[in-house]
């Protein structure tokens, strides 16, 4: 099965595995949740949504393996992987804030070739497929044109654990305050890697952040005429759990300011 067609596999599943977590929200009681650490909050939704997603994906590609969240599998593959974020943005969803997504992507021999965000909410499905170029419901997307940060609004995310950067991370959203239209805080990696692609960001980055927070996101930013990638300006992300996301025009700016304060 070419990648386009899986591609359109895992649309139809992103989006049945939405409709099920749209429903939960409308009755979810907040006596579900769960810690998995400090600040670190889980339910049955978001266990539940996994194993709907694992069962599928299991029958498109039997031979991969998982990366996943709530690491409800434990398989790995030594070709495929699939990277899974069942609902991206649990502490949001909890909240009753409308701003959170599904996250499939898929990774073949440690290179990310496959990604698809489902943002719940605004009904609104991001894609891309390595060389199929990046698509939002059906429409074509691009990152946008903007090379200078007076002309840019830039999106980030806040840690709720591992503070011991938060002097330097504050620093640093202190310098891009001061430079672009401003800053803003969804509470779903996904989203914002995704809105780094179909233009509404410019930029993107954050620290503390997981591999299955973003995996989609990078298929999808590069595939929309952008770039993705850590702190150090390395294709890795699973160790240094580390992310800048832009239109391409910004993103060598945006390391320079960023590795400045976090050496």
């Amino acid at each position: 099965m070419s990648f386009e067609q899986l591609t359109k596999e895992v649309i139809e599943l992103a989006k049945e595995v939405g409709a099920f977590i749209r429903e939960e929200s409308k009755k979810f009681n907040v006596n579900d949740i769960e810690y998995k650490g400090y600040n670190n909050l889980v339910s049955y939704v978001d266990k539940t949504a996994e194993q709907k997603i694992v069962a599928v994906l299991e029958k498109l590609l039997p031979e991969a393996g998982f990366i996943t969240e709530e690491e409800t599998i434990n398989k790995k593959g030594d070709v495929f992987n699939w990277v899974v974020d069942p609902l991206d943005g649990t502490t949001n969803f909890i909240h009753g804030l409308p701003v959170f997504s599904v996250s499939i992507a898929l990774e073949q021999n440690k290179q990310l070739v496959l990604g698809v965000v489902y943002e719940i909410n605004q009904d609104e499905c991001f894609y891309a497929w390595q060389g199929g170029g990046a698509w939002l419901n059906g429409r074509n997307i691009n990152v946008t044109s903007h090379s200078e940060f007076s002309r840019t609004l830039l999106a980030t995310g806040f840690p709720y654990y591992n503070f011991e950067k938060e002097n330097e991370y504050l620093n640093v959203v202190k310098e891009f305050m001061q430079q672009c239209h401003g800053i803003r805080r969804m509470g779903s990696a996904a989203v914002d890697m995704a809105y780094v692609a179909c233009g509404r960001f410019d930029g993107y980055f954050e620290y503390n952040i997981n591999l299955y927070d973003i995996a989609a996101g990078v298929v999808i930013v590069r595939e929309a005429g952008g770039t993705a990638f850590n702190f150090a300006g390395e294709d890795e992300f699973f160790v240094s759990r580390e992310v800048i996301a832009s239109n391409g025009r910004i993103g060598e700016a945006m390391k320079a300011i960023i590795r400045k304060h976090f050496n």
